[in-house]
């Protein structure tokens, strides 16, 4: 359920002294617009700042504009990106006035951004955490449940060179999986079979009980969703490592 926006400044300052204007603040202004769906939060309050930096407002408004934007996820960087693009049309003093409140904000240290991070930017859904499977891995994966009724949903994603070790998904009737390509570059190979490259919307159905292995190429990072199909008596049973000489066919 997404947040929901509850605003009393309004009553608590003018609730006895301008009870109509209170209750358009508290009450439509936020309480009905800012809880519009249309526009996320993240962008509705950067569309606030740079709206009062337009009309010359630099008070405690827009630092409270500021630190709203802040919380829903505007970073430092997007901050100073936005302000700088409007004082083209605005004006340059009213972005030396903004940038003063937005450094007393963002005073902060900023860590730089991880490899992992700048991956993550680039896909849709989440990186996850690193993979509790990972002993049955050559590198560093990473796992994120997505979905665990029904058909169980993972994003998988493994860094430039990691691959998993060969492996079976037994079962008696139905069962497999299937593999489709969210984000970087990747391959999947079946045992005795030459390996099938995986870029963004490439799709493997892969039968049970069937021997095979997937992983990143040597210079991608490479996520992919694995649906788990149900059936019988399923289990996953893990084998070798993949050999090099396996991998150089991918290259």
């Amino acid at each position: 359920m997404k947040e929901k926006i509850v605003q009393t400044a309004g009553r608590n300052a003018l609730g006895e002294f301008a009870p109509e204007f209170a209750h358009f603040n508290d009450d439509v202004l936020f309480g009905e617009n800012w809880n519009n769906g249309d526009i996320d939060l993240k962008t509705r309050c950067l569309i606030t700042v740079v709206a009062l930096m337009a009309q010359g407002v630099a008070d405690g408004s827009l630092k409270y504009h500021i630190e709203n934007a802040k919380a829903h996820g505007v970073t430092r960087s997007e901050m100073a990106a936005a302000i700088t693009h409007t004082a083209f049309y605005a004006g340059w003093p009213k972005a030396w006035a903004v940038f003063g409140q937005a450094k007393e904000v963002y005073n902060e240290a900023v860590p730089e951004p991880t490899e992992k991070d700048r991956y993550q930017n680039t896909i849709f859904f989440p990186v996850g955490e690193e993979n509790p499977y990972g002993e049955y891995f050559v590198g560093k994966s990473y796992l994120a449940p997505l979905s665990t009724k029904q058909a169980p949903i993972f994003n998988v994603t493994f860094e430039p060179g990691c691959r998993n070790n060969w492996h079976v998904h037994h079962a008696e009737s139905g069962g497999g999986q299937t593999l489709i390509c969210v984000g970087g570059h990747g391959y999947y190979q079946e045992w005795g079979k030459d390996p099938v490259e995986m870029t963004p919307g490439t799709v493997v159905n892969i039968p049970a009980n069937v021997k095979h292995w997937h992983g990143a190429a040597p210079d991608s990072w490479f996520s992919h969703l694995a649906l788990e199909i149900p059936g019988e008596d399923t289990s996953t049973e893990w084998c070798e490592p993949v050999s090099n000489g396996d991998c150089n066919r991918t290259e």
